[in-house]
């Protein structure tokens, strides 16, 4: 983990910016710590240790992954259960003033809020994939904050706005999951949108921003429906286009880099795995009416 990034335990439970404080944490040795509350509200992403959490009087075990939200006013503390194992947190802060702000501009920004809010349902927990991009993108804001680049308030402002998106649509997600419909959906249109951009980059990554869906959603609706990877139907769909080219007599290089294959010799990897010959002895055995 970015050690240079740590900060140094701090019992300080009052905000020092107006707007919203970061920190990442990793200690042992920290003195117990009473029920307290906030003026503002606190997200807690937790990354390692034993460690229990109370909030309102009832108190929960907290594994890895788990997200806590405290909104103002709610009484808590944690317990640390073993002093031995390092206690690996990520504490962020952030004012209701900054949070309206933010709501006049989209009503999605406080979603988790007044979910939180209404269901008193305080803990979230995400698998070994969401939380490595929730945490991809909480050290991304805590490098702008380390260092003294060209554009530092206003980059660490637009990072700290996409975590906060990002945990609503998240959590949002979590609660209404894709309708059978919505999913198919999906699947046709990632269907159309690659065979008409076969000679295009299509990673996951670009399909993801394409569609605003998570890459790993992506992926699972489409070994879902198709019962293959993404990439690997993107390749089997090249290969049959560069196969037809081939056939009708087009130069087999041009054919490659026309239907997408970034270089010769991973296309004919593939052509010779897919079809047993290589491109040029395909198209003479075609010739030959074999």
């Amino acid at each position: 983990m970015k050690e240079y990034l740590r900060t140094a335990f701090s019992p300080r439970q009052y905000m020092l910016s107006k707007d919203f404080e970061i920190y990442y944490y990793d200690d042992t040795h920290i003195s117990k710590m009473k029920d307290h509350t906030h003026t503002y509200h606190e997200f807690y992403f937790f990354m390692g240790g034993e460690v229990s959490i109370e909030i309102g009087g009832t108190e929960h075990a907290l594994r890895p992954g788990d997200m806590i939200l405290i909104p103002p006013g709610v009484k808590h503390h944690i317990n640390l259960l073993n002093s031995e194992l390092p206690y690996q947190r990520i504490v962020f802060w952030i004012s209701q003033d900054y949070c309206r702000q933010l709501m006049q501009i989209s009503s999605d920004y406080g979603y988790l809020m007044q979910h939180v809010s209404i269901t008193k349902q305080y803990i979230y927990h995400y698998d070994v994939i969401e939380f490595n991009a929730v945490k991809s993108k909480v050290f991304q804001i805590l490098e702008e904050i380390h260092f003294d680049r060209f554009g530092k308030a206003a980059k660490i402002s637009l990072c700290i706005n996409d975590l906060l998106l990002h945990v609503n649509r998240t959590i949002y997600e979590k609660n209404h999951p894709a309708t059978p419909k919505e999913e198919l959906s999906l699947y046709e249109n990632l269907i159309a949108f690659i065979e008409g951009h076969l000679e295009e980059d299509l990673s996951l990554e670009r399909l993801a921003n394409e569609f605003f869906v998570n890459k790993y959603h992506i992926a699972h609706v489409f070994k879902e429906n198709l019962g293959m990877s993404v990439h690997q139907y993107i390749t089997k769909k090249r290969l049959s286009q560069c196969r037809d080219a081939i056939l009708s007599n087009s130069d087999i290089m041009e054919a490659s880099l026309q239907c997408g294959f970034s270089d010769y010799s991973s296309f004919y990897r593939a052509f010779k795995k897919e079809y047993g010959l290589s491109p040029k002895e395909y198209r003479e055995m075609n010739a030959k009416g074999v």
